[in-house]
């Protein structure tokens, strides 16, 4: 195995040290990588993982060898201590050697797989893996490096590393009524690396307006909508009716009505008594229960439960219970309505009719965003569409937002699916074309 924290400083710890520096230098200096990378134990490693496209090994044999080297210092301070000690303290010792041999073991493993995918990588045989079972990594590093004849049959860039889209510098202006949306950026750390998930989103949506929020699996979807409500806070300006969402959030929080996939009313409770609980929750504390009913009642009314207003939540069929969700929301009487996939599950008959409802909500002068994976069956009750990609460096763009018609003509599409296909990534079946289209749109709005 490669030499370790626990090696002595000998001369063949040298020279195999020194090979599998210039072995791994020379390797990543074919695959397009920094060469320094080499002299830092462990990161070597993920680095060489990476470039075999095994990253996820990588990632676990650094923690492995991070491991190896706290233990073997907890085992050079023990080592100094005398006999008597560790004759009283058998057992721990015992458990230490054991734990130890389990993390060798598990170092020898992932090293083989990721010598597996570098052999892979340079297109050797898988009998060299027999070379690092009994020499270690220096050796069969120190051939793939330096002899000119082994060279990589790809060079996997991690998309990470790309430039991505090119930002608009489009910032959208703050009105008084509606929603108004600057996303500069939201980002994750990704094993020791900033990582973008949504980046220049910039928006204005009217009142009254009933809005698709379209885009492939991972385009940053969920993750716009816990930026716009303020559940995930991005470096952003969300501006709701004049007032800022994050500045005032506890405020805000009750303007804007959210209703997941997945409801969360119990199943032993009536339909009344569930939208009498909800009112509690949503409403001012000192409002009076009476006041809370009527509310309730007319939700009841609005979303044609009142047949149903007895029956026990369990009781219900599909389409009750998302005209339930949604009711829920509903009575607080928010300025904004978010609902994610509201007509999953449901057949044309009943997703028509809970949309024709997210309409009149629209049209009460509401703000409504819809997440929905068939959208053409019910496309026509839409003023408006977001379309959310992945660019090429995987981050959730803005490739188009405007009136469904429009939409149509920008991507060249007629139906909001084949729009989907048109900016999705080509290995998850599309065309591949989101950066043509993020630059595109940028193009379009500055004129």
């Amino acid at each position: 195995m490669i030499a370790s924290f626990f090696s002595t400083f000998s001369a063949g710890w040298f020279i195999t040290n020194v090979m599998l520096i210039i072995g791994l230098w020379k390797i990543f200096k074919k695959c397009k990588k920094p060469g320094w990378w080499a002299f830092i134990p462990a990161f070597r490693e993920y680095q060489l993982a990476k470039c075999a496209n095994r990253e996820n090994e990588g990632r676990m044999y650094l923690l492995i060898v991070a491991l190896t080297y706290v233990l073997g210092f907890v085992t050079k301070i023990i080592g100094g201590m005398d006999t008597k000690f560790v004759d009283d303290h058998i057992f721990g010792m015992t458990l230490l050697l054991g734990v130890l041999m389990t993390i060798y073991i598990a170092n020898l493993v992932y090293s083989i797989r990721i010598f597996s995918g570098v052999f892979l990588l340079f297109g050797v045989s898988k009998r060299w893996m027999w070379l690092v079972i009994l020499l270690g990594s220096f050796f069969p590093s120190f051939l793939l490096g330096v002899k000119k004849k082994y060279q990589p049959l790809f060079i996997y860039i991690d998309p990470l590393d790309n430039e991505g889209a090119a930002l608009s510098g489009l910032k959208a202006e703050a009105m008084e009524s509606g929603l108004t949306v600057n996303i500069e950026e939201r980002t994750a750390m990704d094993f020791f690396k900033k990582r973008y998930l949504l980046r220049d989103i910039h928006l204005n949506i009217e009142p009254g307006h009933m809005v698709l929020l379209l885009g492939g699996s991972g385009a940053g979807k969920t993750t716009f909508v816990n930026a716009v409500n303020g559940y995930e806070k991005a470096k952003a300006e969300i501006i709701l009716n004049g007032s800022s969402i994050y500045d005032d959030y506890g405020k805000m929080k009750y303007k804007i009505g959210f209703v997941p996939q997945i409801d969360l009313m119990r199943g032993n409770d009536s339909v009344l008594r569930t939208l009498l609980d909800s009112a509690k929750l949503r409403l001012p504390a000192d409002m009076h229960a009476s006041q809370r009913r009527e509310r309730a009642e007319e939700a009841l009314k609005f979303f044609g439960l009142e047949p149903v207003k007895d029956r026990l939540c369990d009781k219900l069929s599909g389409g009750q219970r998302k005209r339930l969700s949604i009711a829920m929301e509903y009575i607080a009487n928010p300025d904004l309505f978010i609902l994610d996939e509201p007509d999953s599950g449901l057949d044309g008959v009943m997703a028509r009719e809970l949309m024709e409802g997210l309409r009149k909500i629209a049209d009460r002068g509401k703000i409504v965003i819809v997440i929905t994976h068939s959208p053409d069956r019910v496309i026509d009750l839409f003023d408006d569409v977001i379309v959310l990609a992945k660019d090429s460096k995987l981050t959730g763009r803005l490739t188009y937002f405007g009136p469904i018609d429009e939409a149509k003509k920008f991507f060249e599409r007629d139906k909001m699916e084949k729009i989907v296909l048109r900016i999705n990534r080509e290995e998850e079946g599309g065309e591949g074309l989101a950066d043509v289209f993020i630059e595109k749109y940028a193009e379009v709005c500055h004129g």
